[in-house]
């Protein structure tokens, strides 16, 4: 098995320590977050750090990367307080994979991806139309992350959309049955298939299936 010190870490090539360590915290949510400016002008982003915050009320969060430059999500968050976050699927990871690249701001990242905008219910921020499970966000509060620069973003889940053929009688929401897209590291893009459901686990009882 390969050991390797912090010494050794910071002392990688810059891109093979980059890879290297955003894949150590395994599979992750592929999502895209789509923001609309205060003159109009849609953007959106891949992004695969949103994790679940609490479900009463609904929230989650995302991390934003050091503002060292232009972060057209974070502006567009901070300017008019929403934001969608879309699931990926599988058979458009491509597509979702090229809003990463830096264009300027005014030119859409969903028209140059190919994929399409849509709004819902007077929502203020662009839904991704091919997504089957998305939501609408209000910002709630943002934390300062002083050790790397980065921002925790908290959001409020305003309004909801989901394939009612994905979701179990309890509320569980079978992603597997919409493809829904994980990400390694920054690039890995991989499919997702259900190993096993268990029941809630109590002290001293034997594990067992859903």
């Amino acid at each position: 098995m390969k050991n390797l010190n912090l010494n050794q870490i910071q002392a990688l090539p810059r891109l093979e320590r980059m890879h290297l360590i955003n894949s150590l915290g395994g599979i992750k949510s592929a999502n895209l977050i789509g923001t609309m400016d205060a003159v109009g002008n849609e953007n959106l982003g891949i992004f695969n750090s949103v994790i679940h915050l609490g479900s009463n009320p609904p929230m989650l969060s995302f991390m934003m990367r050091p503002l060292t430059v232009e972060r057209h999500t974070y502006e567009n968050i901070k300017d008019t307080l929403f934001f969608t976050v879309n699931h990926v699927h599988q058979d458009w990871v491509e597509k979702a994979h090229h809003t990463s690249a830096s264009y300027d701001r005014g030119i859409s990242e969903f028209e140059k991806s190919g994929l399409h905008t849509q709004f819902l219910n007077e929502f203020s921020a662009p839904y991704v139309k091919e997504s089957v499970i998305k939501m609408g966000c209000s910002f709630v509060n943002e934390y300062p992350i002083k050790e790397h620069g980065c921002h925790l973003i908290i959001g409020q889940i305003e309004q909801l959309y989901f394939d009612e053929e994905v979701q179990h009688p309890d509320g569980f929401l079978d992603l597997t049955r919409v493809k829904t897209a994980g990400i390694i590291g920054l690039d890995g893009y991989v499919n997702t298939s259900e190993l096993k459901r268990f029941e809630y686990a109590r002290p001293n009882q034997p594990t067992t299936l859903k």
